[in-house]
């Protein structure tokens, strides 16, 4: 038997528990991040509000070299009545981020997009942003895997640069919040491109 059908195996034996979890969250969060270790440390899961059914997310944590781990896991899924199980963090809307000492309102965000003839580069305009504090990396971060989701922040991303909103950076500036429809568009086109490599 596999890691990952030990863990679907686990995961079914305990589904009632883990669909109710709020009663006693601590204990549950741990007992799944144990059981995922063991399929591969690095992997991380969110869980979805309580509706009809629950999202069950499986996240690489943002690291290219458990990508392979989320997938195998997720397609190895038993069909769940209650569950939908979705491999990486998906595209959600963006939402203010609060780290350290730092919020960040993603509508006073803007960036600009450049591309190398194979991959998007993205530049975030953050206000507030002082170059040497690593916490502005991580909230760039944060709102690019918000407004596009974990798998194409890591596979479809080449530069990515966080920069104060006066730096004379060239390119047109957009605001966030239209990012996903930009990098869409620069994929199509890119994909679309002659030069671009099978």
């Amino acid at each position: 038997m596999t890691a990952q059908q030990d863990f679907w195996n686990w995961f079914t034996k305990h589904e009632p528990d883990l669909f109710d979890f709020e009663k006693d969250r601590e204990k549950i969060f741990d007992q799944i991040a144990s059981e995922l270790a063991k399929v591969d440390p690095d992997l991380t899961f969110e869980i979805g509000p309580k509706e009809p059914t629950r999202d069950f997310v499986i996240s690489a944590a943002g690291i290219r070299r458990a990508f392979p781990a989320v997938v195998a896991l997720s397609t190895t899924a038993p069909r769940l009545a209650r569950w939908k199980i979705i491999a990486f963090r998906p595209r959600r809307p963006p939402m203010t981020i609060e780290l350290g000492d730092h919020c960040i309102d993603p509508d006073a965000v803007f960036f600009s997009l450049t591309d190398d003839g194979k991959l998007v580069g993205v530049s975030l305009f953050i206000p507030g942003l002082i170059s040497s504090e690593i916490v502005f990396k991580q909230i760039g971060y944060l709102l690019l895997d918000e407004a596009l989701g974990e798998y194409d922040v890591e596979t479809k991303i080449g530069l990515i640069e966080m920069l104060a909103p006066e730096s004379r950076q060239r390119g047109d500036r957009y605001p966030f919040r239209e990012l996903a429809k930009h990098f869409d568009q620069a994929i199509t086109r890119l994909e679309g491109s002659p030069t671009r490599p099978s």
